[in-house]
């Protein structure tokens, strides 16, 4: 089973300083406008970091914050166990958006753990950008869980994939579609939850197929199924044998 990954709190991770590079903040006399570094709002503010980073406070209180911190402190192999932290903070719901960049986040983290060449921060910046711009309810509207497509973008960001890349851009497609795949085999309605468990566990085992970097995966059983209106119990792989 799972275990919540030990970590400071998303506050003492980041230092107090800059959530892109870490480094120490300023505060101007006068607002000047800033493009925030995440959602590329522009907007005027008095605060930024030394090296000119801007995040607004539309992507702090959404979470971005918590999520930078959570995955720059956590030195943990197994995703699951770093999703299932960062779903147990205060700024994510039981459903929601959040999750379309926890996946990926969780899994560049245990990625760049075990063994993944990649700039964890730079890479979660990314991940936040690319995972923010994916609608709600897309699982149902799109015929595409976002859950699903965030382990894309993780494959995409972790091979630097762009629309001209040959190999990594067939395995970023390849890595979306097995996880909607195992995500629609279960069927709807949708549970953010399980959805999100659904594509991390697609992507480790893919990870190591086709990657070459084994993270590692614990049993994965769900303790929020009271907080589901619609959990489709027994038949939720991640359910208690005696839930109804």
């Amino acid at each position: 089973m799972i275990r919540l990954d030990p970590l400071r709190t998303p506050s003492e991770a980041a230092g107090g300083g800059c959530l892109i590079c870490g480094d120490r903040l300023e505060y101007l006399l006068r607002d000047e406008w800033m493009e925030c570094a995440i959602c590329h709002k522009k907007e005027k503010s008095k605060t930024r970091c030394v090296n000119g980073h801007y995040v607004c406070d539309a992507c702090h209180a959404g979470g971005a914050d918590a999520i930078l911190g959570y995955c720059l402190a956590s030195r943990s192999k197994d995703p699951a166990a770093i999703l299932e932290g960062m779903m147990s903070l205060p700024f994510c719901h039981m459903h929601g958006p959040e999750h379309h960049v926890l996946v990926g986040a969780s899994l560049l983290t245990a990625y760049a753990h075990a063994g993944g060449g990649i700039d964890l921060r730079d890479a979660l910046k990314e991940m936040l950008s690319r995972g923010g711009q994916i609608p709600g309810g897309a699982c149902g509207f799109w015929g595409a869980c976002g859950a699903g497509i965030s382990t894309g973008i993780f494959v995409s960001i972790a091979t630097g994939a762009t629309p001209l890349s040959a190999g990594s851009w067939g395995l970023s497609n390849r890595m979306t579609a097995r996880a909607l795949a195992a995500i629609g085999a279960v069927g709807g309605p949708r549970c953010c939850k399980r959805d999100s468990y659904l594509a991390v566990r697609e992507a480790v085992a893919f990870a190591g197929e086709h990657l070459g970097v084994r993270m590692e995966l614990g049993e994965i059983a769900c303790s929020r199924s009271g907080q589901n209106g619609q959990c489709i119990g027994r038949r939720c792989p991640f359910s208690g044998a005696d839930r109804t």
